[in-house]
């Protein structure tokens, strides 16, 4: 797709209006966690260098168009002020006095939050009227928020038709790199997909099957697959209601000629707790009060030799129950043979969704992949082959 980026724009002098996902972890009504944050600061930094007005939109959690004071965004103010390395100021609405009364007090290189949208039932609906009344607030608009781009919301969506526009950089990076992943990849191109379901990933599935030359499923997910194939797998998490669309999904694979790659070897436990008394079976070998909680070492081997000739990599979802030692070892592993084909510039990866930025972390592997979305719902949606409201929206002619 072509699309305008901060390069296009002249904004010295300009009110733009960025649309960021500060949608973050609190407690106590503190942010607990700023990786959010830190990757919307650099849009917002450059704009207020470039001397524009920039004015932060954002939504927060799911008020339900209602003001919910614990769902404010102004405790966001300040941790979003550290980052771009400005004071922020922050309006008490996100339209209406409030926020003209911030916006006509900005100057040159100022940066403004405005209070959660989605106070605003009018947000979610992506009312026509509501989307007008943020517009007046500005001169540009540009979408930052990949995350929040799966919704077609005023802020995302209906701003990008009433005002000239373009992609922050982190909106810019998300759809350079999952371009680079999955529409034009260098091949051979390999997805991992993890997780408890099949019946929450069959889109994601069905589209990836066409698509890739090595698909790797692991979790409970392919727990599924097993007993689709007629494994015993004991009291192990399946849906004994999908072998039928995992059989399809098989069927599909080598239609396509994509091979698919799962658990040779399994460690199993009678009960799913940390350090629970555990044994490494081959799949053949899974007791009927076992449950299947990682994939073996021997699968990871495999897993390792197919990584070997891989170019492009897409991932998403554990191989296990990374959550609990010692049912993290396969994705743990698995991850880090991937950082290292990364590292030594043999392939590309990406990573997102779901589990998958907290079991990255917990390997200790989040930077070392190429790419690693934040984006959740968007991420998924878009490996689903969905098209992205917000994001269709930046298209140019």
């Amino acid at each position: 797709m072509a699309y305008r980026t901060l390069d296009d724009l002249d904004v010295k002098g300009k009110r733009v209006l960025v649309r960021a996902d500060l949608n973050v972890p609190m407690k106590d009504g503190r942010v607990s966690d700023a990786t959010r944050i830190v990757r919307q600061a650099p849009t917002i930094r450059e704009l207020a260098d470039k001397g524009a007005r920039v004015i932060v939109l954002s939504h927060f959690d799911r008020p339900k168009g209602k003001v919910v004071p614990a769902m404010s965004l102004q405790p966001v103010a300040e941790p979003l002020a550290k980052a771009v390395g400005r004071k922020v100021a922050f309006a008490s609405d996100c339209v209406g006095d409030p926020a003209e009364a911030a916006v006509a007090a900005m100057k040159d290189g100022d940066v403004v939050l405005l209070e959660n949208t989605r106070f605003h039932a009018g947000e979610e609906t992506n009312n026509e009227d509501f989307a007008h009344r943020i517009a007046r607030l500005g001169d540009l608009f540009v979408n930052d928020a990949f995350s929040a781009a799966h919704r077609a919301h005023a802020s995302t969506e209906g701003l990008a038709h009433l005002l000239p526009h373009a992609a922050g950089r982190a909106m810019q990076s998300e759809l350079d790199y999952l371009h680079k992943a999955l529409d034009r990849p260098q091949r051979p191109l390999m997805a991992v997909v993890g997780g408890a379901k099949i019946s929450t990933k069959i889109a994601l599935l069905e589209n990836l099957v066409a698509r890739v030359d090595v698909l790797v499923i692991g979790g409970a997910m392919a727990n599924t697959f097993l007993a689709a194939q007629g494994k015993a797998v004991g009291k192990s998490l399946q849906e004994a209601d999908q072998h039928e669309t995992a059989r399809r999904i098989m069927k599909a694979a080598m239609q396509a000629g994509a091979a698919i790659l799962l658990p040779s070897d399994v460690v199993v436990a009678k009960e799913f707790k940390a350090n629970a008394t555990n044994r490494t079976v081959s799949t053949d070998e899974v007791a009927e009060d076992e449950m299947i909680l990682d994939a073996g070492p021997k699968t990871i081997e495999q897993f390792g030799r197919h990584l070997l000739n891989i170019k492009t990599l897409v991932w998403n979802g554990p191989f296990g129950a990374f959550e609990i030692p010692p049912f993290d070892a396969a994705t743990n592993a698995a991850a880090r043979k991937v950082a290292m084909r990364t590292q030594s510039g043999a392939m590309l990866s990406v990573a997102g969704g779901g589990d998958t930025v907290a079991a990255l972390s917990a390997a200790g592997v989040e930077d070392k992949f190429t790419y690693v979305s934040t984006a959740g719902g968007a991420f998924l949606e878009w490996l689903e082959g969905q098209v992205l409201p917000g994001v269709a929206a930046l298209e140019t002619d």
